[in-house]
């Protein structure tokens, strides 16, 4: 016996392993909290079927963390574009529309003169300070330009116009827009520091326990403002909607790919300086619950493949994109046919940027895929930069907003606006659901696949080891159990049946394994021996982190100095990390799937108390048909009133997508039964079990003695 096996015998005999002190410390779950300053390796894919697989998820996932799956109602634009100022050969005007009714969008609208149509651009500007109105100031323009990285003052020093002003110059319509919170957009803060209010329902804020679990948050606002910035460019009649591309750099390089990734409108791409496997984006603008567990900027740049794509490296986090990513890039455009359409600029002896080098680049780049016909090299001339004055969209007769339209009255009201939306569409959904569900899975089934992250069909092979057997009169084995792909582990322990063999059943209760040692739960004992003497093997376990109950708090990642305000923000964990409610559905979703590879047995599961129920209605969700009943008692449990980010049963956007009621109603058809101790209307639940092929099949217990009985029924 080695050292390992001793530790794990002498745990047993002491009771640590029964009574949930163990968990087992080769699980890389036990490991230290993925966060954004990780490394994002490219996963791997051969065939062009993989990558289309792959390619949705991605999709799906940037658009649930986000909360925008379904996509909001687009609401009336109400563009204005006013205050017209001319230059010898491009104009520009200033523009404020709503993206959302009473939110302002608000940006520079760069036109060339002639006739159209024209291709368009959207460029979205970044982490630059006061964004569209950035002046680098003398000095570190003095700078660039003895490095090389500018030609000018002008250049160098407004930048942000410097890109805009070029890319008029050679034919296209440009709307440089403000990202929330930065020059003319001041209704919220970029970094809004409502994270602590205690979330009563009528004054949550982003940052929230209330918003998280709506998959409201800073970075989808912003990106609804992105589509909806294409939208404005998609109304204007010049445009040529078949060439409309984006390019930002930093945080806006953020928003380039994300755009990239998810809209079909767009058809060239140029993110600088952030897709990398390093960092993958510090800001809350940048960081959403859900969206990087799996998955990486290199991923998130890929789905655009393989439509024209161009990454830019600095000395900063994308130092080693030339190794590291790019790579893989390439070899998945060479996969689809298109390498010619990949480009990478690689130019790290500047620092962070989107300077005169790489703007030189993203000109080339455009004139070549979209055939503007610009005479090469392409060098910028000089222009006159539009003073803040110029600039500001809040001029004339048209005044800033102000009062309500601002600040945290302004943040709870346009939050109040997306929950009653998204609610809205949800209704909408289940009056328009078809008899087989299509629609309703689609959205709200995607939307629980998305936050669960796995299904049984993705499990994959299990093994196992016996850790104990025979240690009492019920002649019970303990197994550690392990998935093969990323060695996930769980304790399990079987109980035989004494009868004739009826199936398998797996009870799950609060407390793990200590419910079922003799001086504890008589209930669930007892139970346990009515399944025995009714001839099923019964199987519970000790899931991941058994210490944590519901008085817990677990893990959670905080920017550095993130005692306060945007840096605790819950996404910095849960975008990179799955909650600790979905890290136990995966362990249940490990035993069926062991269960399975042993025997043809039904298997039937059970969930009793208030953590185990809603656990295991949410794997039952995602099993389809290898359960043949289900039983929960949910003891009152409900994710709207949760309070805390830490709290053991927090998952993000679980209450956007109906809660207990979403899951119970992706149940369907499948048999399935709940203690009604609160009378539980269950309104999406009701609507598919309805049905024709699901009548009968939602039944309701009045008590735990009936469970027994009605697994028996078959």
């Amino acid at each position: 016996m080695n050292l390992v096996q001793l530790v794990r015998t002498l745990a047993i005999i002491l009771g640590f392993v029964g009574s949930g002190y163990l968990t087992f410390a080769d699980d890389p779950r036990n490991a230290a909290l993925d966060n954004l300053n990780g490394y994002f390796p490219f996963r791997k894919v051969d065939t062009l079927e993989q990558w289309q697989v792959r390619r949705l998820k991605i999709q799906q996932r940037i658009l649930v963390s986000q909360g925008l799956w379904p996509l909001p109602t687009r609401t009336e634009l109400n563009a204005t574009i006013h205050g017209s100022i001319e230059r010898d050969d491009y104009t520009v005007e200033r523009v404020f529309f709503e993206s959302a009714p009473g939110h302002f969008v608000t940006g520079s609208l760069y036109r060339p003169k002639g006739t159209g149509p024209f291709p368009a651009i959207l460029s979205p500007h970044g982490h630059w300070n006061q964004g569209r109105f950035y002046d680098a100031g003398e000095k570190l323009v003095e700078q660039q330009v003895q490095s090389g990285a500018e030609q000018d003052e002008v250049g160098g020093r407004f930048p942000l116009q410097a890109r805009a002003v070029q890319l008029a110059r050679m034919g296209c319509i440009v709307f440089l827009y403000d990202m929330t919170g930065n020059a003319d957009s001041i209704q919220i803060a970029h970094r809004p520091d409502r994270w602590n209010h205690l979330d009563l329902p009528s004054n949550w804020g982003f940052m929230s326990v209330q918003a998280d679990l709506r998959l409201q948050n800073m970075m989808g606002l912003q990106t609804w403002n992105s589509i909806r910035s294409l939208d404005f460019l998609c109304g204007l009649p010049e445009v040529d909607r078949t060439r409309i591309g984006v390019t930002g750099a930093s945080g806006g390089g953020t928003q380039t790919m994300i755009l990239a990734a998810i809209d079909n409108r767009i058809a060239a791409s140029m993110p600088c300086v952030m897709v990398s496997t390093s960092m993958q984006g510090g800001c809350t603008c940048e960081n959403a619950p859900l969206l990087r567990i799996g998955q990486g900027n290199i991923e998130i740049a890929a789905a655009f493949a393989p439509k024209p794509l161009a990454l830019t490296a600095a000395d900063d986090w994308t130092l080693e994109l030339r190794q590291k990513g790019f790579p893989d890039l390439m070899n998945l455009y060479k996969m689809l046919g298109q390498s010619e359409n990949l480009q990478g600029v690689f130019r790290t002896e500047f620092k962070h940027n989107y300077n005169l080098v790489n703007r030189t680049a993203m000109y080339q780049f455009f004139n070549e895929h979209f055939n503007l016909g610009y005479q090469e090299p392409i060098s910028e001339a000089y222009y006159e930069p539009l003073t803040r004055e110029e600039a500001t969209v809040w001029y004339g007769n048209y005044l800033e907003p102000k009062g309500n339209q601002v600040g945290d009255t302004h943040e709870v009201g346009l939050l109040k606006l997306a929950t009653d939306d998204s609610d809205r569409q949800m209704k909408d959904l289940l009056k328009a659901s078809d008899q087989d569900g299509v629609l309703f899975r689609e959205v709200v089934g995607t939307g629980w696949e998305v936050i669960l992250g796995r299904t049984l069909k993705e499990v994959g092979e299990v093994t196992s080891e016996i850790v104990d057997t025979e240690l009492n009169q019920d002649m019970t084995t303990r197994c550690r159990i392990r998935r093969i792909e990323n060695q996930e582990e769980v304790l399990i322990q079987k109980w035989p049946a004494s009868g004739t063999e009826a199936g398998s059943v797996i009870v799950l209760t609060d407390n793990g394994l200590s419910d079922f040692s003799s001086d504890s739960n008589d209930e669930v004992r007892s139970l346990k021996d009515q399944f025995l003497k009714s001839g099923f093997d019964v199987f519970s376990c000790n899931w991941f982190a058994p210490h944590l109950t519901a008085d817990s708090g677990q893990p959670m990642w905080y920017q550095p100095n993130g005692d306060k305000g945007w840096k605790r923000f819950s996404g910095y964990t849960y975008g990179y990390n799955h909650c600790l409610f979905v890290k136990r559905v995966h362990d249940l979703q490990t035993i069926v799937q062991y269960l399975r590879q042993q025997s043809n047995k039904p298997i039937h599961l059970v969930g009793l108390g208030s953590t185990a129920g809603p656990i295991v209605l949410a794997a039952r969700s995602q099993m389809s048909d290898a359960i043949k009943r289900t039983v929960v008692d949910l003891e009152g449990f409900e994710f709207e009133e949760l309070k805390r980010h830490d709290d053991p049963m927090f998952v993000p956007g679980a209450v956007k997508y109906l809660g207990l009621d979403g899951l119970l109603a992706l149940c369907a058809p499948n048999h399935i039964a709940h203690l009604n101790q609160r009378q539980r209307s269950f309104p999406a639940a009701r609507v598919f079990y309805n049905h024709p092929g699901s009548k009968g099949r939602l039944q309701i217990l009045n008590q735990r003695e009936e469970i027994v009985t009605y697994l028996s029924n078959l």
